[in-house]
């Protein structure tokens, strides 16, 4: 009995281990070639080169050009690398595409290359929800240099992270809960970003 009791407690830990395994696993969103599994939207230029995805767009630009994720997520952690080098990005999730300048509804988490990086935004909606002071940005944010930043966005509960500290956190929000990915170029500014090293972890 002693014997087949330890036999199955390996087991079961065994099977937690590759469970966690798997839940551990983060699956590329861009190929470091093409756009591939993203398409635009009017405003602005997105481009792959040398492995990264590049974004400009000139001032008399006055749409928000967007590059947004073929695919729909729920819940997942989103993590990537980006270099804020001229004008106002970020990073969209869970929104909808909508008709007319701005392109898509929903929260965006802030990349700004001087103010508000990290903060929460929702576009279409409530505006600032979240917004970190400057004193805030600049225990966490490298400014001109590459920045790491992740979303996890779980039924109602979200967190924003750059380079490892928590800037943004809501729990039981009343916003959307499944929608596209994307990333902004904000109109009517001179736009220069940087993003590599995108991927995501789905979440059951």
């Amino acid at each position: 009995m002693k014997t087949s009791t330890i036999l199955a407690a390996l087991s079961l830990i065994a099977l937690l281990g590759s469970s966690v395994t798997a839940a551990d696993d983060f699956v590329p969103l861009f190929d470091g070639k093409t756009l591939a599994g993203w398409h635009t939207l009017p405003g602005g230029q997105w481009k792959v080169a040398d492995g990264v995805i590049v974004g400009t767009a000139a001032p008399s630009e006055g749409r928000h050009g967007q590059l947004v994720s073929d695919k729909q997520y729920k819940d997942f952690t989103v993590r990537l690398k980006f270099k804020a080098v001229k004008g106002n990005s970020g990073l969209y999730f869970r929104v909808d595409k909508v008709s007319g300048g701005v392109g898509v509804h929903g929260f965006q988490a802030e990349i700004d290359p001087t103010n508000d990086v990290g903060g929460l935004y929702d576009t279409g909606g409530r505006g600032w929800v979240v917004h970190p002071t400057a004193e805030q940005v600049k225990t966490y944010f490298k400014p001109g240099q590459w920045n790491e930043m992740s979303v996890t966005a779980v039924g109602r509960n979200i967190v924003v992270k750059v380079n490892g500290t928590k800037s943004a956190e809501l729990t039981n929000d009343p916003g959307r809960l499944e929608g596209h990915l994307a990333l902004q170029l904000h109109g009517g500014q001179e736009m220069h970003v940087e993003y590599k090293d995108i991927e995501i972890q789905v979440l059951p």
